[in-house]
C-alpha cells in the first residue's frame, strides 16, 4: 500500500501525520511533533517532520507518494517552497485544509460562516470563512494571546510561591492540567513544591480569554456577516476551562475536535491524498465584501476600540511579564526569547 503524509507548519514548530492514501480519516500510522528551534526558520522543523515521517515509511517499505504542508501566511509558505527546490510538495493555506477536513467528518456547516479560531502555542489567529465557498471573510492573529503567554502567567504564579521552572516545565505543567485538576509542581534547585489547580490557571487565563471572546466578537462586526458556529482549533483549547470559559462568553455553537493541535495536518492528509497539480490558495473577500445569503450583523464601533484597548493592555501586561523573565537574576534555563506583540488583519486584495 501507498502512504500520503501531511505537515502543519507554524511559528512554534511542524507537526507531521502519516497514513494510507484511502484511509486518510483513520487513526495515522504515525505521526511527530517537532519544536521549532529558538532563532530557526520555520522551514527547518517543517523538514525534519518530513524526513522523520519518510525514516518511518521506509521501516514498513512502503512509499509516500504525496506530501501537503499547511502554512498559515506567504512568508511561511514562500520559504517553505524555496527550501524544498525539487522536491515534491502541494502547499495549502491553513484554514482551507482546517475547512476541508472539518467537511469531511461532517462537522462544518452546510452554508454560512464559521469562525475558526486557533488559539497555539504562538498566539490566536481567528479566520471568518465562508463554509461554501471556503472564502476568508476576514482573519486576524495576535501574538498577545497564547500558550507562551499563559506559560509565563504560570511561571509567575509559581515563582510567587516560591517555586522557579522553566520553560517547557511550564508547558508540561500547564498540558497536563488539561486531563487532571492537579499538578504538583517542584523546584529542583531548592526543592520547593506547591500545588498547581485547573481552577488556578483558569484565573490565570481569564483575562487573555475573555479578550479573545471580544477579539471574535471584533472580527464578526468588522466582517458584517453572523457566523454559524465557532470552531475550536489549536493545543490550548484541549483545557476544558478554555473551551467551557469560551462556550459562555461566545454565543454560538461550538465544533471541536478531540486532537485540535492535529486539524491543520489532518486536512493536509486529504489534499496529499488528492495530489493535486500545484499549490491550493484561498479567495480573500476584499474589505467590506459578503457573499449573497449570509446573514449580516451591526458593526458596533464603541466595542471595537473597546477590543483593541483590551488588546493593549492585556499585550502590556504579557510583555511586562516575559520582560521581567528575560532581565531576572535567575532565568528559567532553556527558554527562547519571546517573539513581538502582534495584532494584525489579513491584507486585503483589491478585488475578490
Amino acid at each position: 500500500m501507498v502512504l500520503v503524509l501531511g505537515v502543519s507548519a507554524g511559528a512554534g514548530g511542524a507537526r507531521g501525520m502519516l497514513t494510507h492514501s484511502d484511509q486518510p480519516h483513520l487513526p495515522p500510522i504515525d505521526r511527530c511533533h517537532v519544536p521549532r528551534r529558538a532563532g530557526a526558520a520555520v522551514e527547518e522543523a517543517v523538514f525534519e517532520a518530513i524526513r522523520e515521517m519518510c525514516r518511518s515509511a521506509q521501516l514498513r517499505d512502503e512509499l509516500i507518494t504525496g506530501t501537503a504542508v499547511t502554512c498559515r501566511c506567504p512568508l511561511h509558505a514562500d520559504a517553505i517552497r524555496s527550501a524544498a527546490g525539487r522536491s515534491r510538495l502541494t502547499i495549502v493555506d491553513e484554514p482551507l485544509a482546517q475547512l476541508r477536513y472539518l467537511r469531511f467528518t461532517g462537522r462544518l456547516p452546510d452554508s454560512g460562516t464559521v469562525i475558526l479560531y486557533d488559539l497555539g502555542s504562538s498566539g490566536l489567529t481567528v479566520t471568518h470563512a465562508d463554509c461554501r465557498t471556503d472564502a476568508i471573510l476576514s482573519s486576524k492573529r495576535s501574538t498577545v494571546l497564547g500558550g507562551d503567554g499563559y506559560d509565563a502567567l504560570l511561571r509567575w504564579q509559581l515563582a510567587r510561591g516560591g517555586v522557579l521552572t522553566d520553560r517547557l516545565t511550564s508547558r508540561r505543567h500547564r498540558e497536563a492540567l488539561s486531563n487532571t485538576r492537579v499538578i504538583t509542581a517542584t523546584d529542583l534547585g531548592s526543592g520547593g513544591r506547591a500545588v498547581v489547580t485547573r481552577s488556578d490557571l483558569a484565573e490565570l487565563c481569564a483575562a487573555g480569554i475573555h479578550h479573545s471572546a471580544s477579539f471574535v466578537r471584533q472580527l464578526i462586526e468588522e466582517s458584517g456577516v453572523r457566523p454559524e458556529a465557532l470552531v475550536l482549533l489549536g493545543g490550548c483549547t484541549r483545557s476544558p476551562s478554555v473551551r467551557a470559559e469560551l462556550a459562555e462568553l461566545v454565543d454560538l455553537p461550538v465544533i471541536y475536535d478531540p486532537e485540535p493541535e492535529y486539524v491543520s495536518a489532518r486536512g493536509a492528509l486529504l489534499f496529499a491524498a488528492e495530489r493535486p497539480s500545484g499549490d491550493v490558495r484561498m479567495t480573500r473577500l476584499r474589505a467590506g465584501a459578503t457573499r449573497p445569503g449570509l446573514a449580516p450583523v451591526g458593526v458596533g464601533r464603541r466595542k471595537i476600540i473597546a477590543a483593541v484597548a483590551v488588546t493593549a493592555a492585556l499585550g502590556a501586561t504579557i510583555a511586562g511579564l516575559l520582560a521581567v523573565e528575560r532581565n531576572s537574576a535567575r532565568p528559567p534555563s532553556g527558554g527562547t526569547v519571546p517573539t513581538q506583540i502582534e495584532l494584525r488583519t489579513t491584507p486585503q486584495p483589491s478585488g475578490n
